[in-house]
């Protein structure tokens, strides 16, 4: 792994249980070069299971915990029950089992906490505030949101909508609109914020696994309403996801940015815990890419082909 800069930010994509797989990752990357991401890094940011992972490691939660976490609580918190098969509920599963994961593993530590310490961490969390329309980049030096604490935090940026209730009736997945990818907010807070040197910095991007590209010919000429709201959401945050990086290399050039993503060879549903062993599997290849630089396809495409 090419050494890092003088200044370093992490950046952690949504995906609810494929989460495991970046736990997994970031386990074998401290395993090699000895040191908590929280030395690593300077910056965190994170949407989504994103969230949940950034603010573990800002909490000094080695990530092999994090990847047990998630592998003991995944069925807790995604359990099947008459909600799971009744698409006219509000939501499919209780935050109950989530909340009181988040609470046992962060404790009762504020946003402020992270910041507030010798060696300050900016944590950047999305949230998205329906009321306001609009979404929160919850940070930890921005007074604010000092007070909130982290679990409260991450639950609200992991609060998939359809997926669990609306948290204080306005709050829902940070991933809802173009930050499911949340590398752009790191290089900006990074440059931006912190007013770090573009040629001194470097951001690392994990993305949670690239779904199979697309349709057979002649498919959606078979769908419902229906399979029509799944294909386009889909392809709405698979545009989003890779749009993210194509902005951080044209409007941040000089910036060390490494991009790291696997392309799935076959779906792999965000509450899908039967998953749960093949994504350690491939967070063993994930981290295996970043230990030896092999940057996502998708980032090469776009240096190649940048319009």
């Amino acid at each position: 792994m090419k050494p890092l800069r003088e200044h370093a930010a992490l950046a952690i994509d949504g995906g609810g249980i494929r989460g495991v797989m970046v736990a997994q990752a970031l386990a074998m990357v401290e395993a090699e070069l000895g040191r908590p991401c929280a030395d690593l890094f300077q910056l965190l940011a994170g949407t989504s299971t994103g969230s949940i992972i950034s603010a573990g490691l800002a909490a000094r939660i080695p990530a092999a915990e994090i990847h047990a976490l998630y592998v003991r609580l995944g069925a807790t918190v995604f359990r099947k029950s008459w909600r799971t098969y009744w698409p006219l509920a509000r939501f499919k599963y209780r935050n109950e089992p989530l909340i009181a994961g988040l609470r046992a593993a962060l404790g009762e530590r504020t946003m402020g906490e992270f910041w507030d310490q010798p060696q300050p961490l900016d944590v950047v969390i999305t949230v998205r505030d329906l009321v306001e329309n609009r979404t929160r980049f919850v940070k930890s030096w921005k007074p604010e949101y000092q007070a909130w604490p982290a679990w409260y935090t991450v639950l609200c940026s992991s609060t998939v909508p359809t997926f669990f209730p609306v948290v204080d009736g306005r709050y829902v997945d940070g991933g809802v609109g173009s930050y499911s990818n949340p590398c752009t907010i790191a290089a900006f807070e990074a440059t931006q914020v912190l007013d770090w040197d573009l040629n001194q910095t470097t951001l690392i991007s994990i993305g949670t696994g690239r779904d199979p590209a697309g349709l057979q010919p002649y498919q959606a000429d078979r769908f419902t309403p229906l399979g029509w709201i799944r294909t386009v959401l889909d392809t709405f945050l698979t545009d989003a996801n890779d749009q993210q990086v194509r902005i951080v290399q044209n409007l941040f050039p000089g910036l060390d940015f490494r991009r790291f993503q696997l392309d799935l060879e076959t779906p792999i549903g965000t509450d899908d815990v039967s998953a749960i062993p093949e994504l350690t599997r491939l967070g063993e290849t994930l981290g295996a890419m970043i230990l030896n630089d092999g940057v996502d396809a998708e980032m090469l495409r776009a240096v190649s082909q940048p319009g």
